[in-house]
C-alpha cells in the first residue's frame, strides 16, 4: 500500500536512479524531507531500476544519464515505449549533457535537473525547493506512450506576396514540455514566415543548443536573440537562458533587447517580459502564443497583449505536458482560440493569409 501523509495526502513515490552513491544519498535525503513526497527506493544502475519499478510502483523516476551497463537515454527510450510514466532527468551542465538532456525530452522525460558543476553537496540541498517542485510537476505530467521512428511534421507552404510578413511578429511562451512544443510550432512553418521570438524556461547552459537543435530541424533559422539585433522575418529567436528578451521599435523596424533585470515569476527569461514588450511596441501586428508549462508565467502579459489588439492562441489541454501557463492565460480571458499544438502552425499562417496586408506599419 502506497504511504501516506498524516492528513491521509497520498505521498509521491519516487525511484532514484543514478551511479553516484552521494547523489543517491543527497536526492533521497531531500526527498524525505518534504512531507508530501516518499524516497522508495534508489538504483545504481538502469538494470536494477527495471526490477524496483516493478516491484515499488513508483509515481515518479529521476533518472541520470551517464550510467554503467545501459545509459539513461537507452533506458528511457525502452521504458517510454513500453512502460510510460513520469520522470526527472538528472544532466550535467556541459554542452554534452545539454545535447543529451534535449535528446532525453524528446524521448518522453517532463522535466531535468541540472547538476551543479562544483560543490555538489552545497549545490543540489541549496536546490532542494526546485528538486520538490519539478518531482510535484512530474507526477501530475500528462505521459504519452513513445512513437517510434514518428514521421516529422510536413512544412506548410511557403506564404510568397500573400501577406505582409515583415510587419507581423509571432510571440511565443513556453516552459516544461516546451522543446516538444516547439518543435510542433515550428517545424510546420515556412521559410519565409514572420520572425518569431520565444520565451522558454530554460537555463543558460541549454538554450544554445536548443536553438541549434531546432536550426537543424526547421526551415527557418532558429538562433539565440542577440541584444540590438534587427528582427526579421524567416527568423526564430531564442530568448538565451541568462536574460530577459523584449521586443522594441527603432524606426519601421523591429529590435531584440537582452536584460538581466530581477527575475519576474521566478523565471528569466520570463514570458512576461517578453509578452508585456509586444503589448507595447507591437500591438496589432502580435500574434500571441502560449503553450504547456507550469505556473503563470505570461499570462497577465499575454492579456496585455490582446488589449492591445494582438490575437492570441492557447495549447489545449490533451496536448500538453502540463496545462498550467495556458490555463492561466484562458482564465484571465487573454486568448481568442484554445487549439492542439499539432494544429497550432496552420491556424496561424491561415488567420495571417486571410489578413491580407491589414496592420501595415
Amino acid at each position: 500500500m502506497n504511504t501516506e501523509t498524516k492528513n491521509n495526502i497520498k505521498k509521491i513515490r519516487v525511484l532514484i536512479i543514478d551511479d553516484s552513491a552521494l547523489i543517491r544519498s543527497i536526492l533521497k535525503e531531500v526527498i524525505n524531507s518534504y512531507p508530501d513526497m516518499e524516497a522508495v527506493g534508489a538504483a545504481s544502475n538502469p538494470l536494477q531500476a527495471r526490477e524496483m519499478i516493478k516491484s515499488l510502483d513508483p509515481d515518479v523516476l529521476t533518472l541520470d544519464i551517464e550510467m554503467p551497463e545501459m545509459d539513461g537515454l537507452t533506458f528511457l527510450e525502452k521504458l517510454m515505449r513500453l512502460h510510460p510514466m513520469p520522470v526527472l532527468m538528472i544532466s550535467t551542465l556541459t554542452e554534452r549533457g545539454s545535447e543529451a538532456t534535449l535528446h532525453a525530452l524528446e524521448l518522453g522525460a517532463v522535466d531535468f535537473l541540472a547538476k551543479p558543476k562544483l560543490g555538489v553537496v552545497e549545490g543540489m540541498q541549496a536546490y532542494a525547493d526546485e528538486i520538490a517542485g519539478k518531482i510535484r510537476l512530474a507526477s501530475r505530467a500528462r505521459i504519452k506512450r513513445a512513437v517510434p521512428n514518428a514521421a516529422p511534421a510536413t512544412s506548410l507552404p511557403s506564404l510568397g506576396t500573400r501577406m505582409g510578413s515583415t510587419e507581423k511578429l509571432i510571440i511565443v511562451g513556453a516552459s516544461t514540455g516546451g522543446t516538444e512544443a516547439l518543435k510542433e510550432l515550428l517545424i510546420p512553418m515556412p521559410p519565409d514566415a514572420p520572425a518569431i521570438l520565444i520565451a522558454q524556461h530554460m537555463p543558460e547552459a541549454f538554450t544554445k543548443s536548443f536553438a541549434a537543435r531546432l536550426d537543424g530541424l526547421c526551415k527557418m533559422t532558429v538562433s539565440e536573440g542577440v541584444h540590438g539585433e534587427r528582427v526579421m522575418p524567416g527568423h526564430v529567436y531564442i530568448a538565451p537562458g541568462h536574460s530577459h528578451m523584449l521586443v522594441k521599435r527603432s524606426g519601421s523596424n523591429y529590435m531584440i533587447e537582452l536584460s538581466q533585470a530581477a527575475t519576474v515569476n521566478h523565471h528569466r527569461p520570463s514570458v512576461e517580459v517578453l509578452f508585456r514588450s509586444a503589448a507595447q511596441h507591437v500591438g496589432p501586428n502580435a500574434i500571441g502564443v502560449m503553450l504547456t508549462g507550469m505556473g503563470k508565467d505570461g499570462a497577465v502579459g499575454m492579456l496585455e497583449m490582446r488589449q492591445a489588439g494582438s490575437y492570441n492562441y492557447a495549447q489545449d489541454e490533451a496536448s500538453c505536458v502540463v496545462y498550467g501557463m495556458p490555463r492561466a492565460a484562458v482564465e484571465i480571458g487573454a486568448t481568442h482560440e484554445i487549439l492542439p499544438v499539432q494544429k497550432m502552425a496552420q491556424c496561424i499562417l491561415t488567420r495571417l493569409m486571410s489578413q491580407g496586408t491589414r496592420h501595415r506599419l
